[in-house]
């Protein structure tokens, strides 16, 4: 099928190499344009654009696909629909028109259960033992279209957003190929709206650890920022990031370290304790906590949040 794909992180590169090896005539292929990255904020091409210049597919980069000239360029390609995948921009009802088959849309949430931003990382948050992928017929509203096809995944408890983002573009790139190979007998299912949550954007600052909160919604904190933008403390009043956790046994005063030792930094929380296995300190490397303990140690009845 002759096709548009619209998308820029890791998520959409995997879809759009299924596609591609699938055999579709991917006809044009849309993406952020190139962003400072890295210690020299040298300009970088996102993923979807490495991928596609690598099997010399046409790039386009607009700001917008609102202007009248970036639409009759993608009209213009006479493809039969837009896949879309973390995209990143807003696609006008000309565009959402534009095609016979129309745009379909790779969601990593079982609708309506998360719409927006950050679907992987509030599922974990939220404590959801499932999640997935749904195929979706775009419409103007955010994430509101009418579903095609979904396929469920687990969220096991050593999951991280990293872990889940994995699973998640693999079944995604599956799932659109075999939604456009059965499009002909798809029937649209409306989402129940009243079903839906908002997945809104990560921000920095919701990472901050707050002790008083339970040893098990600090440990999915923990997973849901990993690898961005990564769980973290203060000890000493400097920064201290959390990679990686699991429950403890035992309590106390919210923040005091009740063990530390080769096995992790067992700390008490507002419910329950929390074992750090893996931390870095400002301007230091990942550590196992036994390393890190080696060149910072921390004694019972210390404090992390400081």
């Amino acid at each position: 099928m002759k096709l548009i794909f619209a998308g820029t992180p890791e998520f959409a590169a995997v879809a759009l190499a299924a596609l591609i090896e699938a055999g579709h005539d991917i006809a044009l292929v849309l993406t952020q344009p190139d962003r400072p990255a890295g210690r020299g904020m040298k300009l970088t091409p996102s993923p979807v654009k490495q991928l596609a210049l690598r099997h010399g597919l046409p790039v386009s980069q607009p700001l917008t696909l609102k202007d009248a000239a970036t639409q009759a360029e993608l009209a213009a390609v006479g493809a039969e629909a837009m896949i879309v995948a973390a995209y990143g921009l807003i696609l006008p009802q000309a565009v959402l028109d534009a095609f016979p088959r129309g745009c379909l849309n790779i969601h990593a949430s079982l609708l309506p259960r998360w719409r927006g931003a950050a679907p992987i990382q509030r599922a974990i948050l939220a404590g959801d033992e499932m999640t997935g992928i749904t195929i979706m017929q775009m419409d103007q509203g955010l994430d509101t279209g009418a579903m095609l096809l979904a396929e469920a995944v687990d969220i096991s408890a050593e999951d991280t957003a990293q872990t889940l983002h994995d699973k998640l573009a693999s079944l995604g790139g599956r799932l659109i190929v075999r939604a456009l190979g059965e499009i002909d007998h798809l029937r649209p299912v409306a989402q129940n709206d009243a079903e839906a949550n908002y997945a809104a954007k990560l921000v920095k600052q919701e990472a901050l650890i707050d002790w008083n909160k339970s040893a098990a919604e600090i440990g999915r904190a923990v997973r849901a920022y990993n690898p961005f933008p990564v769980a973290q403390t203060t000890l000493g009043g400097e920064g201290l990031r959390v990679w990686r956790a699991r429950l403890a046994e035992g309590g106390g005063a919210a923040g005091r370290i009740l063990r530390a030792d080769g096995e992790g930094i067992v700390v008490a929380c507002g419910e329950g304790a929390l074992c750090l296995e893996e931390v870095q300190k400002a301007g230091g490397k990942r550590l196992a906590a036994g390393q890190f303990l080696a060149g910072h140690p921390l004694r019972p009845g210390d404090f992390l949040g400081d």
